[in-house]
């Protein structure tokens, strides 16, 4: 058995075949992980939704901002956007089931020592202290009430953690870490307005506010930043949708797989 991390998918279904053709992956044996992000800009969502969905206890997905954007589209919470691709989704006889799957994936994933999230983990977040901030995000999804949670889910602020946090802000807090932030303060303040690999003044990327003794982390979310392995971290966003390549890590021994793709959207656009 082997178990594969795999890039934003964004929807790139075909690209997604070809790259575990490339894998020799084994679907009755084989565990894949995905970082986030299964849906939207590139253009088949509907068939990542009901492949992975499909996999069962084979695949674990954790869940990435444009995850939760469709979502937040399905329940009328959040208008469409010009670059929007998931109408196929949206209009599927089966849209309500696969929507109701994607709403209750885990915000962070924890096992064989690693932890996978889709964008990053706030300095003052030791990976049990996370997951257990995640598991809190996870309930409210899964609520008999979670509509209340996804109309008080948007905004930046606060930008910053603190254990005194209550209610929809705290919650807030932990999805734009989980799923939004690419650079923070060593003390945890977050910026979001920047995209590319330079962080702005005061801010450092989030994963160099980490200690070094920790659990490599696994995400996505960054493709700017680019594919990037080192022992702490594997960034695996390395830009299908726009014409870069999608990956998987087998985490047994860290073997590196990619194929190039033909790309949906033009750099600049994200």
């Amino acid at each position: 058995m082997a178990t594969y991390a795999i890039g934003d998918v964004q929807g790139c279904f075909d690209e997604l075949k070809e790259l575990l053709e490339k894998c020799s992956y084994k679907k009755n044996s084989d565990v894949l992980w995905f970082v986030g992000d299964l849906v939207n800009r590139g253009p088949k969502s509907l068939e990542v939704l009901r492949f992975v969905r499909d996999l069962g206890d084979k695949a674990v997905t954790v869940l990435g901002n444009h995850d939760l954007h469709l979502v937040a589209q399905h329940e009328g919470f959040e208008r469409k956007r010009k670059d929007d691709t998931f109408d196929d989704v949206l209009e599927a006889d089966d849209a309500g089931e696969l929507v109701a799957w994607l709403r209750t994936r885990p915000m962070m994933h924890v096992a064989d020592g690693y932890a996978m999230v889709h964008a990053g983990l706030l300095p003052q977040w030791g990976i049990d202290k996370a997951r257990s901030l995640g598991k809190e995000v996870e309930a409210a999804l899964s609520a008999s009430d979670y509509r209340d949670f996804l109309k008080n889910m948007y905004g930046g602020k606060p930008d910053a953690w603190s254990d005194s946090l209550t209610g929809w802000d705290r919650l807030r807090v932990v999805v734009n870490a989980m799923t939004r932030m690419r650079f923070c303060t060593r003390l945890g303040r977050m910026e979001f307005h920047a995209k590319g690999a330079k962080p702005p003044a005061g801010y450092l990327p989030w994963y160099e506010t980490r200690p070094a003794n920790e659990a490599p982390i696994v995400f996505g979310h960054w493709s700017q930043l680019g594919l990037r392995l080192d022992p702490h971290v594997s960034c695996l966003d390395s830009g299908c949708v726009w014409g870069g390549s999608l990956s998987a890590l087998r985490l047994e021994d860290r073997a590196l797989y990619q194929i190039g793709c033909a790309g949906y959207r033009a750099p600049g656009e994200e």
